[in-house]
């Protein structure tokens, strides 16, 4: 089976949700593709090429369908791409500042005659005057319309820009008979009766049109680069130079040539400009731009570091492990982009009505032209009416409410450490009814903590806990490493490694202060002949409630000296997390491999709903597939390698931070810290985003639903007409950028 292959497009040109359909179309008619999505937000294109018929041409092919639909277009191969991209988006606001600007300037008169005129002062502009005005304004600065009109008339299409420069040359054009006809009835001699009745000229209407869509056209420009911000800021954590140490010496490189496994040196206050480990030195480090952490964190020799993330204090050397596109910050950066770049399942609607709404618009716009004629003989009225529909149909506010609440969604998520896979996974969480949990690392620390300390009464707790701790100073196992800690919590070191140590079956062994001891579970104190008799009532009801316990015998006595119970306990947030999930009204299930007591435990421990204990990772996969019964969407949360099935099972996956790559791959959503409140977050910034989606939607339907007869039946002007198609644009995306507000109010 063939794969599919990722292709991104950068497409400029594109005005309104018509022009969506039509690229897209065109792409999709290029051998070799196999989905094809656009956004007119971000205006890129992301398309999946089967890779047996993609040809190294073939990002080529698809420029030119682009082109030839009357388009531009480039395609993005690399990073530097992706930042030319980012950069012509700039331009292309810029752009539209300036022409807005000059537009409202020289419509400016207009404005100024017709409130004057209101108010009853003044004398109305000659006409002369006038006719320069707007010809400036509409077929010089509004000459992208016209231009744009012809491109989707020969493609066999029809957009927004034929709406209006349709309206405005039916609006100049009539305004120029108008004149004529004035100009030669005063000619033939009636000129008294002329001055008295000179005729309403509609110039004024034709270039304040142009300048109120190109005003709208600047504010939704600006309004999505806004939207689009967090890509931008991600793109600018990356340093590009680093210090490489060669020789001992330091040597600044571009970041391109630096290469995995050289030492890098970072100073305070810089940005540390690779992933690495940390080889030497010591420091606080700012990560909240990469994971969303807000509070500082410190590295030393052998912790990881984030490319990106800021040195705060001290001087580190930076082992490189991964550079340019397999740093953290770019594949954040990449899943961003994906996800800006993909289709909500509610577009689909969208893309439906936009497929024939400019053709729909321009039948209305003609029974309204004819309407007006047949029933009052009034051509100059009927005119105003039909240019009035032209005008305030507006397919723009349907083809941004989505894309922009997407954009702003997903920005804001990257912002504080969500990442989302794509715009169906947003769509999916919002619908969340149950919550599954993998226990071990997501809702636990992973690691076990010792929770009791038992003395057979020969000697003191703490003595148990030091000489265990003796016996397992060599020790690498997790067990032995949360003894140790505990040793030193309770005020002393464990003294010297045990002497003549040796493993067993189930613990270990060995001489501490001339003492024999050792230190195992219940088979290897049964192994040894250990009368355990004196706790075995207390260590049993302790095991009960899903603790292990290891036993500290005297192996000349065998006789038990003491035990201690170890659990992985709850990490500090997670009861938090179930709390708020639960005060949302979501189920929450605990799944795990470990045995039913210690499951249980946690989930009394943490208020968890239901345990689904003692499954491997199929099963784990097949108890997700039975919670999305009767309708239910599941979102799973897991860190592990076997996670994976079950995070590909749920409706939703969630990955936590710091887990398996392939668990990662699996998931939907990915949170870029072990916190598992961010649960909560991403399900609420969903919710969120969908109901902006709804909202932008609704308005977006409505104010055509209510403004196309309004002005069919003659209630707005052309010139009212085109201040409503702005404004409804500009707050669709307005609507979208209060996403930007969100934060997930963690402490």
């Amino acid at each position: 089976m063939s794969h599919a292959l990722p292709i991104d497009i950068a497409i400029d040109g594109m005005t309104c949700a018509s022009c969506v359909a039509r690229v897209e179309k065109a792409l999709s008619s290029v051998p070799g593709v196999v989905k094809a999505e656009v956004n007119l937000a971000t205006k890129m294109a992301r398309i999946e090429a089967d890779v047996a018929a993609a040809r190294a041409t073939l990002p080529n092919q698809l420029v030119a369908a682009v082109e030839d639909a009357g388009y531009e277009a480039a395609a993005i191969e690399n990073e530097r791409g992706a930042e030319e991209a980012r950069q012509r988006s700039l331009q292309r606001a810029e752009a539209a500042r300036r022409r807005a600007l000059i537009a409202l300037a020289l419509s400016a008169p207009f404005l100024a005659g017709m409130a004057l005129e209101f108010a009853g002062w003044g004398a109305p502009i000659p006409p002369w005057i006038q006719a320069v005005l707007a010809g400036v304004v509409v077929f010089g600065l509004g000459g992208r319309f016209y231009a744009s009109a012809w491109k989707s008339i020969r493609a066999g299409s029809a957009t927004m820009d034929l709406l209006v420069a349709l309206g405005v040359t039916a609006a100049y054009g009539l305004s120029i008979y108008l004149w004529t006809a004035s100009v030669q009835s005063a000619a033939a001699g009636h000129g008294a009766a002329h001055a008295a009745m000179a005729p309403h000229l509609y110039f004024e209407s034709a270039a304040v049109v142009v300048a109120f869509v190109l005003l709208g056209k600047w504010l939704e420009e600006r309004a999505t680069t806004e939207t689009a911000s967090a890509i931008r800021a991600l793109a600018q954590l990356r340093p590009a130079t680093a210090r490489v140490l060669e020789g001992g010496e330091e040597v600044e490189k571009p970041i391109v040539l630096v290469k995995v496994g050289d030492a890098v040196a970072v100073r305070a206050g810089e940005r540390i400009p690779v992933d690495g480990r940390v080889r030497d030195g010591s420091a606080g480090v700012d990560e909240s731009m990469v994971t969303g952490e807000s509070l500082p964190v410190t590295r030393s020799p052998g912790d990881p570091v984030i490319g990106g993330s800021v040195n705060l204090d001290g001087r580190l050397v930076v082992e490189t492990t991964a550079v340019g596109a397999e740093t953290t910050l770019a594949k954040v950066i990449r899943l961003v982009e994906t996800a800006q770049a993909s289709k909500a399942p509610v577009q689909r609607l969208v893309d439906q009505i936009s497929a024939v709404f400019v053709p729909v618009v321009i039948v209305l716009a003609a029974i309204t032209l004819l309407g007006w004629a047949l029933a009052t003989g009034d051509w100059e009225r009927a005119l105003v009416s039909a240019v009035s529909v032209l005008v305030i149909a507006c397919p723009c506010a349907l083809g941004l409410a989505t894309p922009t609440a997407i954009l702003a969604g997903t920005g804001v998520a990257a912002k504080h450490g969500i990442l989302v896979r794509d715009a169906a996974s947003l769509e999916r969480a919002a619908r969340t009814s149950v919550v599954m949990f993998d226990k071990t690392g997501t809702l636990t620390a992973g690691a076990p903590t010792v929770t009791a300390v038992l003395s057979a009464g020969t000697v003191s707790e703490d003595e148990v806990v030091r000489l265990a701790a003796a016996l397992e100073a060599g020790s690498d196992h997790p067990l032995a490493a949360a003894i140790r800690g505990m040793a030193l919590d309770r005020g002393g070191a464990s003294g010297p490694a045990a002497a003549s140590f040796k493993v067993l079956v189930g613990g270990v062994e060995g001489e501490v202060e001339g003492r024999r001891l050792v230190f195992g579970n219940r088979a290897c104190m049964e192994q040894n002949g250990v009368d355990v008799s004196a706790l075995r009532d207390r260590a049993e009801a302790l095991g009960r409630d899903g603790q292990g316990v290891s036993w500290l015998a005297d192996g000349e006595a065998r006789r038990a000296l003491g035990a201690i119970a170890f659990a992985d306990e709850p990490k500090p947030t997670s009861r938090e997390a179930i709390e708020t999930l639960a005060a949302a009204g979501l189920k929450t299930v605990m799944i795990t491999g470990d045995g039913r007591g210690a499951a249980e435990r946690i989930a009394r421990l943490l208020g968890v709903n239901d345990v689904v204990a003692e499954v491997r990772p199929d099963g784990k996969a097949a108890a997700v597939s039975e919670f999305r019964g009767a309708g239910r969407v599941v979102a799973m949360v897991g860190d592990g390698v076997n996670d994976a099935p079950a995070l590909a099972a749920a409706d939703v996956g969630i990955a936590m931070g710091g887990g398996a790559d392939v668990a990662v791959e699996a998931a939907g959503i990915t949170l870029m810290r072990g916190d598992p409140r961010l649960v909560w977050a991403a399900i609420d910034l969903s919710r969120r985003t969908v109901r902006t989606i709804r909202r932008g939607l609704f308005w977006a339907f409505a104010y055509n639903v209510v403004g196309i007869p309004l002005a069919a039946f003659g209630v707005l002007s052309p010139v009212v007409a085109g201040a409503a198609m702005a404004l409804s644009s500009v707050s669709v995306v307005l609507n979208a950028l209060m996403l930007r507000r969100w934060s997930p109010g963690l402490r």
